[in-house]
């Protein structure tokens, strides 16, 4: 068990911390995460990958977490309290602020394929099985989530022009 959670650990914490944005509660799914997939380890299907698997458990305690979040009494949100800086020109300390600005505006579902896709390496179909869809919304997903962020790097002064793969040129 503990070479599973060595293992994996960095992959599940970055997936919970891209999906919900704080480190504590990344820090927590994290644990709920492991602590339902070694409950659930015997009936693991041996045929699927494991990586996929446990990474799907993770998204699913991300979403959990944030439906019971929504019903709480709402508190200021950092990226809400940070200003929209296109209008002043002014632009980020440095691209990785501007881009976990960017990702946490997008829909749920968009950042947590273009998070599995980009970030831990998965392909579609890995992405596909662990969030129990067809590849091709998988890809419809990654897709969005790259014109999303595009356009609001765009908008913030961030990048000038979109790239043509973005356009879809």
């Amino acid at each position: 068990m503990a070479e599973l959670v060595d293992q994996f650990r960095g992959q599940v914490f970055g997936l919970c911390y891209r999906m919900l944005g704080h480190r504590q509660d990344a820090e927590d799914v994290t644990q709920e995460a492991f602590a339902r997939a070694l409950r659930n380890l015997a009936s693991f299907d041996i045929q699927r990958d494991f990586r996929p698997w446990l990474l799907a458990i993770a998204g699913n305690r991300c979403r959990s977490f944030q439906a019971s979040r929504m019903h709480r009494p709402k508190q200021t949100d950092e990226v809400e309290k940070l200003p929209d800086r296109a209008g002043d020109g002014h632009l980020a300390r440095n691209l990785a602020e501007e881009i976990e600005l960017a990702l946490a505006r997008l829909r749920d579902e968009y950042r947590h394929a273009f998070v599995l896709f980009h970030e831990q390496q998965l392909s579609y179909a890995e992405i596909a099985d662990s969030l129990g869809c067809p590849v091709g919304t998988v890809k419809t997903w990654v897709h969005r989530a790259r014109r999303e962020l595009a356009d609001q790097l765009r908008r913030r002064g961030v990048v000038q022009e979109l790239p043509d793969a973005v356009r879809g040129i």
